[in-house]
């Protein structure tokens, strides 16, 4: 019957689907549709804060990352002149592109707040810390990189960190296995 009354019937314009619909890949509701990480980042640094900052793109490039295509491995962020630059974040040319298409190696200017961008500058100029990207990201449609100020790890703290996380891997391991042998008597 329901689908008798949708033919031909006027159907309100809340009740009726958006376009794209669910299957479009855009993140709804401030969620999160990550393009890239920076996994590398997380092992060589220790993050001590992180910040949302924009991206300043050209059409191809965001096209080019909605297809999922970005790599931020050798990627780092450079504050000259109060502004700051993303440098070394690889976003390939998009396929479709014409003599339009960007260059693939450019350097990007992110959107922060002046007291964001002042905040960073003071403390990239301690010793040791530095400002690295973690993730490229949509948020309701735009473009975001998640950037943190960041200190880099000793080659001991890095076998610390990697010890630690397979001691919790092990035990959780074990309690999973406790509790599956409990569930099966």
């Amino acid at each position: 019957m329901a689908s008798t009354m949708s033919k031909g019937m006027y159907v309100p314009k809340e009740s009726q689907p958006k376009q794209g619909g669910q299957g479009s890949g855009k993140a709804k509701d401030g969620k999160r549709k990550i393009v890239a990480q920076n996994k590398k980042a997380r092992h060589d640094y220790a993050i001590i804060d992180t910040y949302e900052a924009g991206l300043v793109l050209t059409g191809t490039e965001v096209k080019s990352l909605r297809q999922g295509r970005a790599s931020l491995a050798d990627g780092f962020v450079q504050i000259d002149g109060n502004e700051a630059w993303l440098h070394n974040a690889h976003i390939p040319e998009y396929s479709q592109g014409t003599w339009t298409n960007h260059t693939v190696r450019r350097k990007r200017k992110l959107l922060l707040h002046r007291e964001e961008i002042d905040k960073l500058e003071a403390k990239t100029q301690e010793t040791g810390h530095t400002i690295v990207p973690l993730a490229l990201y949509f948020k309701d449609g735009r473009a975001k990189a998640e950037i943190a100020l960041a200190r880099g790890k000793k080659e001991y703290d890095k076998r610390q960190t990697l010890r630690e996380k397979q001691d919790r891997r092990e035990s959780d391991r074990a309690i999973a296995a406790v509790k599956r042998k409990e569930r099966g008597e």
